[in-house]
């Protein structure tokens, strides 16, 4: 079997609940049952197998079935782990033509399990967790990431205003502000030299781009956090918004487009595929097509996008950094965090390389 195959296996499906994230179902139960209905009879809870950052749970309760986000135990940083954030965005944007999950109800008393948890209806459908797609065919692809294109560009426009998010992120100076967070975020998680990530937060703030509009940012949309219809190429819910905000939705959708240069196998990357003969389009007809959907008239700059790209590198790097410590700590979400943690270092070397073309 190989890497790609195992690592598939490992974030599919459930688990008994990992003693580091264990609490008190029936503390848990009991706070639920007043806030929300369909928690009748008996009620089953186990641990999604998936997810590097909050911990996730599936609640089953005879023919229904909730999931429960909850931040995971233990010392964390400030602003990481934001699930009331995400419960917010979800609830806003439920109106919307971006699917998402019903969201119930969101606790914030660390006296019922220890930490923030929300709950939300449990969407059935299809995750992928391979972007090459190898059951499918070219046909079958390309309906795919064509769906994948057209809910970011849904989301990307999506006025903030109208939705309540107004103050949903700080306004201004977005990107020098990401760079300043991802850095710290780094450093705070960082359990080892490496010279490439030191050179980026030297070389990122000295080369921001201009200013780019502001839209709510999902900030991890990739293939793996979208749910698809169980028969059609349709997304039924958009997952994952721990990190959303209001920012620049190109600095998004370049984190989006990384898929492009991310090697195959654990990462579920496409570098290096045959996309004509698979029938998943090529990065700059991707993002042409998504400029169309969001009505921008202005071209990208090279200049823009190759820094866009390389600022996600790095943020993706800290990211990386952080699951590495939590695996550390022994309070990671996934089993396969020490070997994900990992990328971090050719991630970064990668990331300084594509700079250093500008």
């Amino acid at each position: 079997m190989n890497t790609s195959t195992n690592v598939t296996r490992s974030f599919i499906g459930t688990k008994p609940i990992e003693p580091q994230h264990a609490f008190d179902q029936d503390r848990l139960l009991s706070w639920l049952r007043p806030h929300m209905s369909g928690l009748d009879g008996d009620v089953r809870i186990e641990q999604f197998k998936g997810g590097q950052s909050n911990p996730t749970f599936l609640i089953t309760a005879g023919e229904r079935r909730f999931v429960m986000r909850r931040k995971p135990p233990g010392q964390l940083l400030p602003s990481a782990h934001a699930v009331d954030r995400e419960f917010r965005v979800i609830n806003a944007l439920a109106a919307t033509e971006v699917p998402v999950p019903k969201a119930h109800v969101l606790c914030q008393d660390p006296d019922v399990i220890g930490t923030d948890f929300y709950v939300m209806d449990h969407v059935e459908g299809r995750i992928f967790w391979d972007g090459k797609l190898p059951s499918m065919s070219s046909t079958e692809r390309s309906a795919i990431y064509d769906e994948i294109n057209r809910v970011m560009a849904a989301l990307h426009r999506v006025d903030p205003v109208s939705v309540g998010l107004a103050e949903f992120g700080r306004p201004g100076a977005y990107m020098a502000r990401q760079v300043a967070r991802w850095t710290k975020q780094y450093k705070a998680t960082e359990t080892e030299p490496i010279a490439a990530a030191d050179a980026l937060m030297e070389w990122l703030p000295w080369h921001l781009p201009a200013e780019g509009e502001t839209r709510i940012v999902h900030g991890d949309y990739r293939i793996d956090n979208v749910i698809f219809h169980p028969t059609e190429p349709r997304i039924l819910a958009v997952l994952d918004w721990e990190l959303s905000t209001l920012g620049d939705p190109l600095v998004d959708f370049a984190y989006h487009c990384m898929t492009w240069r991310m090697p195959q196998g654990a990462s579920r990357g496409l570098a290096g595929v045959d996309l004509a003969a698979l029938g998943i389009p090529a990065e700059a007809d991707y993002r042409t097509t998504y400029l169309a959907r969001t009505g921008r008239t202005t071209p990208i700059s090279e200049a823009d996008w190759t820094y866009y790209l390389v600022f996600n590198m790095f943020r993706l790097v800290g990211i990386l950094q952080g699951v590495a410590k939590r695996a550390q700590l022994g309070n990671a979400s996934n089993a396969s965090a020490v070997e994900t943690g990992k990328r971090a270092r050719p991630l970064a070397e990668q990331a300084w390389a594509l700079a250093q073309t500008l």
